[in-house]
This record gives C-alpha cells, sequence and structure tokens, in this order.
C-alpha cells in the first residue's frame, strides 16, 4: 500500500481498514452509513418528483410511473459503471496499486460520459414509442412521453455519477458521494416545485429540475476527481485499450443487468394493464420500496469494497467473516425497514396522493412489500458481496433465471383475473428466488478468486 498523502485525506481511513487482521462492525459501518446517504439521493429524487407531480393528478402520477421506469431502465443497464470499478479499483488498493486504480476509474467515467450521450440520444427520439411499449393508458402516455423526452438530456450526467461514485467507493470514500448525494437531494426537491407550480411547466419541470441537478452533480465529480489525478500523478486522458477491456470484462454484469431490468418493466406492464389506478399506485409502492431496497443496499457497497480489499490482498477468512456479519446485518435491518413500512402504510398513502381510489389500491400492496423487506436485505447484501468478487457469470444466469419465474407468475396473476396486490405476491416470489440463487452461490467458496484483477 502507497503511503497517504496529504490531499488524500481518506487514505488514512482507507489503510486502517485494509491492514486490518479482520473487519470490525465499527469498520463497516463506517463504509455502510455514508454510503447509505449517497444511495438514498437517487430515490429521494424519484421520492420527491413522485410527492410533487402526485398532486397534479393520476395521468400524471401513472405517467411519471412509466417514464420513470424507462428512464432508470436506461440508466441501470449501465450500473456497471458503478459496480465493476468499485470492484476493479478496491481490488488494485488492496493488492498495493492505487495509482493504477485510480486510473482505471478515470476510464470507468469516460465510457460513462459516451453510454450516456448514446443512452440521452435513444431517451430523446425514442420517448413515444417507449412509452406505449411500456403500456401507458391513453390519459398517461402524453406526460409519459414528456417526462422522459426532458428527462432523457441528463442521462450522460447521470452516467458520470454512476462511474465516479463507483470510483470513490473503490478507494474506501464514502464521505464525498455523502456530500455531493445530500446537497443534491435538497437542490433537486427545490427546484422541482419551483419549475412545477410557481413556474407552472408541469411534468416537463420536473423532468427539467431532475436532470439539471444531474449534470451538476456530474461536474462536482469530474472536478474532484481531475483533482485527485494531480494530487497522485496520474493522467486524466482516457486510457482507450483499457476502456474497451472494460466494456467486454464487464459483459455478464450488463446480462445480469438486463435481466433485472426485464423483471422490473414486466411489473410495470403488468400494473398497466390493470388500469391507471393499479399503474399510479404502482409507482407509490416501487418508488417506496426501491428506497428501501437501496437503502439496505448501503450493507452491499460497504461488502462489494471490503470483499474487493480483502480477496485482492488474498485473505480469505477475512473475507468470509465480512460476509457472515453482514448476512445478519441484512436480515436485521431488513426487519427493521419491514416494520416501518408496515406502520407507516396509512401515513404514505396520504402523502404521496389525494386520490382516494389510488390510496385503496396502495394499501395491501405496501403491507406486502414490508413482509418481504427482510429477505431482500439479505439479497441485496448477498449480490453486493458477489458483485465485489467479480463472480458476474454466476450473478447473470441466476438473474435470468429469476425474471424467467417471475415472467409465468406475471403471467398467472392477469390471466387469472388477480389485482395489484396479486402482482406484488409475484414480486415477493422473485425476491425469495434471488435470495436461494446467492445464498447457495454464497456458501461455497467457487467466487472466492484471489488477485489484483476481477476475474469473469
Amino acid at each position: 500500500m502507497e503511503a497517504a498523502t496529504d490531499s488524500d485525506p481518506d487514505s488514512a481511513e482507507t489503510d486502517a481498514v485494509v491492514d486490518a487482521s479482520h473487519v470490525t462492525g465499527r469498520q463497516i459501518l463506517a463504509l455502510a452509513i455514508p454510503a447509505l446517504g449517497a444511495l438514498l439521493a437517487e430515490p429521494l429524487f424519484v421520492l420527491a418528483d413522485s410527492a410533487i407531480v402526485g398532486h397534479l393528478g393520476p395521468a400524471q402520477l401513472a405517467g411519471l410511473g412509466t417514464a420513470g421506469a424507462a428512464l432508470n431502465t436506461l440508466v441501470n443497464v449501465c450500473i456497471f459503471l458503478a459496480y465493476s470499478t468499485t470492484a476493479q479499483v478496491s481490488r488494485l488498493i488492496g493488492a498495493g496499486r492505487r495509482t493504477e486504480g485510480l486510473a482505471r476509474g478515470v476510464d470507468g467515467l469516460y465510457l460513462a460520459a459516451g453510454l450516456g450521450l448514446l443512452l440521452a440520444i435513444v431517451g430523446v427520439i425514442g420517448a413515444d414509442p417507449i412509452v406505449r411499449w411500456l403500456g401507458a393508458g391513453a390519459q398517461a402516455a402524453p406526460y409519459a412521453a414528456t417526462y422522459l423526452r426532458v428527462s432523457g438530456l441528463g442521462l450522460p450526467g447521470m452516467l458520470l455519477v454512476l462511474a465516479a461514485t463507483g470510483l470513490l467507493r473503490g478507494l474506501l470514500d464514502m464521505r464525498t458521494p455523502l456530500l455531493v448525494a445530500a446537497v443534491a437531494a435538497v437542490a433537486n426537491t427545490l427546484l422541482n416545485w419551483i419549475l412545477v407550480y410557481p413556474c407552472g411547466l408541469g411534468i416537463a419541470g420536473s423532468a427539467a429540475g431532475t436532470a439539471s441537478v444531474q449534470t451538476a452533480m456530474a461536474a462536482a465529480y469530474a472536478y474532484i476527481v481531475v483533482k485527485a489525478c494531480r494530487a497522485e500523478g496520474v493522467s486524466p486522458r482516457p486510457n482507450t485499450r483499457a476502456i474497451r477491456a472494460s466494456l467486454s470484462a464487464n459483459f455478464a454484469l450488463f446480462v445480469r443487468t438486463i435481466g433485472l431490468r426485464v423483471y422490473l418493466l414486466a411489473a410495470v406492464w403488468g400494473a398497466g394493464r390493470l388500469g391507471t389506478v393499479a399503474l399510479a399506485a404502482n409507482t407509490i409502492a416501487s418508488n417506496l420500496w426501491f428506497t428501501l431496497a437501496l437503502a439496505l443496499d448501503a450493507l452491499a457497497i460497504a461488502a462489494q469494497a471490503l470483499v474487493g480489499h480483502e480477496l485482492g490482498a488474498g485473505r480469505i477468512e477475512q473475507t468470509r467473516q465480512v460476509v457472515a456479519r453482514m448476512n445478519r446485518w441484512g436480515l436485521g435491518f431488513g426487519i427493521i425497514t419491514g416494520l416501518g413500512l408496515a406502520a407507516l402504510s396509512p401515513v404514505l398513502a396520504g402523502v404521496f396522493t389525494s386520490d382516494q381510489a389510488i390510496a385503496h389500491a396502495l394499501m395491501p400492496v405496501l403491507i406486502v412489500a414490508a413482509i418481504f423487506q427482510p429477505a431482500a436485505g439479505v439479497v441485496f447484501v448477498l449480490d453486493g458481496v458477489l458483485i465485489g468478487a467479480g463472480d458476474a457469470v454466476y450473478l447473470a444466469w441466476a438473474s435470468l433465471a429469476c425474471t424467467a419465474l417471475f415472467l409465468v407468475a406475471l403471467g398467472l396473476v392477469l390471466g387469472g383475473g388477480g389485482d395489484l396486490t396479486w402482482l406484488w405476491l409475484a414480486v415477493g416470489l422473485f425476491t425469495l428466488t434471488r435470495l436461494g440463487f446467492l445464498w447457495s452461490r454464497a456458501r461455497g467458496a467457487a467466487w472466492m478468486r484471489v488477485g489484483a484483477h476481477v476475474q469473469s
């Protein structure tokens, strides 16, 4: 491990974690708590949009749900920009190759910028056919297309944020993403409200506010990374060969994400088939579900970084200790969030909608979501463990298998005349199936490959 420099205040913390004979609960919390704040920023953007747009009317809220699903798909198919960067950088840091780790993170930023421009074109030009394909009704479709078209302009910034966050997580710097995310969350809420109501832009104002804030976040991260490169003597220029190699090596992780996104889009499509009220209620429930899931994912982020460090340094037993402890925490946090969601469900229905039909449809769905929170907590932790270990091929196959089962369950729900509550029971089945795949894999040793570079 290279010595810490004055320009890198988090290096001392990084060294303390990596050089420890075993990872303590305090060290995990030191990573997980700041990661929690940063992770909550993106769903808080969506929840703020839901609360602001929700009072415009059911059609606008349903349109936001459809557009949000499409936008999240365009962004999250590229989640490997964060995950693979964290895994690769953390392994290199664990092996004592800090400068090389920073260089690989810079390459990830350039890859993110290129993919972001490509997806922005897709989102802007293809907004109308995309929302129709997702099953938006005649009332919701115009609002969905407007939101997607305007938000598409912020896609390059969104992807740059993913890559930069992955780089900093690999360096075990969770505080900087927390600070950037906290400022952005406040700015997003204020700007969206101003554009939607005082400026009278409606749903387009909400999209414009979020896209603007995402772009500002990307600019802040670019400044931070360039400054770090200068301090470490790393060139901020791209390495085209490394970028191509990274894109090729992460194909399996890309497939894993595609499988998960198909499941999410199918759920939105299924809710749309049940009507505008069901789609609007599903929008609120989905936003709350993923807010809580990403909050639990704070442990997964810590797992990615710590597992990468330990395997990079060749410490197998310490890796086992990290996994065992985080599994317990994932279950415990899942129980807490589940109980909280169940207790607050009557209040949450009133916060996000004033339409009684939507609130009535939402209540039983929130109870179902609460029941499956403990399982979701462990799923997210184990997913982070295997991503940090570079076990992308297994994750890809598991994702495809779980999604296939969900599609069968969704078909049975729609074909059998089930309502939105039954659709969410299918979501619970998907969660339990993922738990089975991930748990069985983590109990073995095939995923525990040591060395400086992630192998897939």
